[in-house]
């Protein structure tokens, strides 16, 4: 299928790198996509606009830093990813450093970044998903203890399915936590998965629901 990719960084560069590898057709959208040439190259994949990208996607993903989510969206314009599965791969990381290891989001407990972005985009099928993992394991990740978890959640039934499919050709395990309302307590998983990383420099560990 056609995925359009809104974000040009490390997270943006693994999920294409990783669909392209399943056999799908890739566009990662940029303000300014002449910065993707080289990964264009490198991977084949396309690239445009964020308003050609998400003309493009057949299933849109949002991976850009969460304070930049909502400008993004009205660039890709809403109308544009109507009726789309929308993977939301952001998190509400405030721009302030963390307090011994954990980040600030400028989010509150009872919100979410997903939620947020679901009334800007009230026509797409918003995903959560891969914001509680790093780059490097977004694909494929192999650890001695099995498949990781992805925790996703939406309110679309039909779009959940198609991005568990993704999920699953990627090398998840996947766990549907239900509804939008679902992100807040998915989005702070990033924290928690940040904390060894900022505190003794690892990161090479993933979230797994054991049943």
């Amino acid at each position: 299928m056609k995925i359009g990719i809104l974000g040009s960084g490390d997270v943006a560069k693994a999920l294409g790198n990783g669909f392209i590898g399943l056999g799908h057709q890739v566009m990662l959208g940029s303000r300014d996509p002449a910065k993707l040439k080289e990964w264009a190259t490198a991977s084949g994949g396309i690239t445009g606009d964020f308003s050609k990208t998400a003309q493009f996607a057949e299933v849109a993903v949002l991976a850009v830093k969460g304070s930049a989510a909502v400008t993004v969206l009205q660039l890709a314009g809403v109308e544009n990813l109507k009726n789309k599965p929308l993977i939301d791969a952001c998190n509400p990381i405030a721009d302030a450093p963390p307090e011994d290891g954990v980040l600030q989001f400028f989010t509150g407990p009872n919100e979410s970044l997903m939620e947020k972005l679901q009334s800007v985009a009230p026509d797409a099928h918003l995903v959560k998903a891969f914001s509680c993992i790093g780059s490097a394991l977004m694909v494929n990740p192999d650890f001695r203890d099995g498949k990781p978890t992805m925790f996703i959640c939406g309110n679309s039934t039909d779009a959940k399915n198609k991005v568990t499919s993704l999920c699953e050709a990627l090398g998840f395990d996947v766990a549907d936590m239900g509804g939008a309302a679902a992100a807040r307590a998915i989005e702070p998983l990033c924290m928690l998965w940040c904390i060894p990383g900022f505190r003794e420099n690892s990161w090479r560990h993933a979230f797994k629901l054991i049943r």
